[in-house]
């Protein structure tokens, strides 16, 4: 005999724990959602930045049914990665290169899409009903489904928010042809805290639940491949790679228990990054220093472009020495940021280098970073 609705959501949901997910919740996808237009808004007013993919898929993505019609419920998996020490205490170290939490071990893709997949299959056998599964690669927008799942709510930091999690949540879904028993919506419960609003850098937070992309460290040290304006590098201090600034602050970080899954447990070789190593590597040391990590995504040169950038703000002279090489490397971005860095550190020694350097320099953008420290 099939099992009723009731059963077999908590037969799902038993699934789900057993194969290490923390939290499980079921999305109904029937009727219309505001998030649609909410993300029309965004990309009408460029706030995506360089984000192409992002106005390029917005059609699909407003809606799961536009992206596959057959769709009928979503089931939300997540996994919590609670940092074993407040992010914000790294950023005192200013010799140091901080990357976000969730980057510190292996990409969570490869740990969250086999475990999705056994359960997808496992529900496709109990339904007989299509499945598809997503990983944070599709044009999806899992935080509204977790929302509506009951897995957590949006912050005013545009962040998934969990009661039991707090802002530390990896999201993976399934989405099923099969209609299922939906889970009551998570409410909003930031209240009047304001916290990753006055804590961001850059201001990129510009009101509760509205991000200017191209304001936010993460998406400039990620996603944005060319020059980083002068006024934003000041303010990304020594993050190389991401910001967890506004995840930090949350005050719904106390209730989140210590991750149980060693493969977000912070790797020994990414524990203690010098500014100095780092800015020596060259493709080969940063696809091993990064394998399996989504750090290797964004490739050695915008890196080592974002290392530059903490060099330079890192009022540290000494770094000089490990500026000079970088002032020939073979990628334009790099050698440009290492002109703006070495002025900031060390003007003297840039004024004297500038006429040997400038010599044999031809791209324009280099040299318009030499004598413009900001």
């Amino acid at each position: 005999m099939a099992p009723s609705a009731e059963q077999l959501e908590q037969q799902l949901k038993s699934q789900a724990h057993a194969l290490g997910f923390a939290h499980c919740g079921i999305a109904s996808l029937a009727g219309a959602w505001g998030h649609g237009e909410d993300l029309k808004r965004f990309v009408d007013l460029g706030l995506h930045g360089e984000m192409g993919w992002m106005a390029e898929t917005a059609d699909r993505r407003s809606h799961p049914q536009n992206m596959w019609p057959e769709a009928r419920s979503a089931i939300v998996l997540a996994l919590d990665y609670p940092p074993p020490e407040n992010p914000l205490r790294l950023l005192e170290q200013t010799n140091k290169g901080v990357i976000s939490a969730y980057a510190q071990n292996f990409d969570y893709h490869d740990i969250i899409k086999p475990r999705l997949k056994t359960l997808a299959r496992w529900l496709q056998a109990q339904t007989n009903a299509d499945v598809k599964v997503f990983v944070d690669t599709a044009p999806l927008m899992e935080k509204p489904l977790a929302m509506r799942a009951g897995l957590g709510w949006i912050g005013k930091q545009t962040i998934l928010i969990s009661r039991t999690g707090g802002a530390w949540t990896f999201l993976g879904v399934i989405l099923s042809a099969a209609e299922l028993s939906p889970d009551a919506p998570e409410a909003d419960h930031c209240g009047g805290c304001s916290r990753c609003i006055d804590i961001c850098p850059t201001a990129a937070i510009t009101a509760p639940y509205q991000l200017d992309a191209r304001l936010c460290i993460s998406y400039l040290t990620i996603e944005h491949k060319g020059s980083i304006a002068p006024d934003l590098r000041a303010m990304m201090g020594n993050r190389i790679y991401g910001c967890d600034d506004c995840l930090a602050v949350c005050p719904w970080n106390k209730f989140a228990a210590a991750a149980r899954e060693m493969a977000f447990e912070t790797r020994p070789e990414l524990r203690d990054l010098d500014l100095a190593v780092l800015a020596a590597l060259d493709d080969s040391a940063f696809r091993t220093l990064f394998r399996k990590s989504p750090i290797k995504r964004i490739g050695r040169n915008r890196f080592v472009r974002n290392v530059m950038i903490a060099i330079g703000n890192s009022q540290n002279p000494a770094f000089a020495a490990c500026l000079g090489p970088r002032l020939r490397d073979a990628a334009p971005e790099v050698r440009a940021m290492a002109a703006w860095a070495l002025q900031r550190i060390a003007p003297d020694l840039a004024a004297t280098l500038a006429p040997q350097v400038l010599s044999g320099e031809t791209d324009p953008d280099v040299r318009a970073e030499w004598g413009q420290a900001a």
